[in-house]
């Protein structure tokens, strides 16, 4: 993906957050009550937005803070 098709610099780490756990799409899908096909948007930074109760769900399943799933680009 280049810098001209992103239109913002929120980068999400759902990829590395799940890999450093062990866990899979599925199994977070199942505890956060999130369908595998948002959490696969989130993933592959393809999310124009994301819901503050789905925020909240991935968060809680996960056991991390909005900071640490996603971040800032640097420009």
């Amino acid at each position: 993906m280049t810098d001209e098709s992103v239109d913002h610099l929120v980068v999400c780490h759902l990829g590395a957050i799940l890999d450093a756990r062990g866990m899979t799409l599925a199994e977070l899908s199942r505890l956060a009550g999130v369908s595998v096909v948002n959490l696969s948007v989130l993933k592959n930074d393809r999310a124009k937005a994301i819901r503050f109760s789905t925020l909240t769900a991935v968060c809680r399943a996960l056991g991390c803070s909005p900071g640490e799933l996603f971040t800032l680009r640097q420009i």
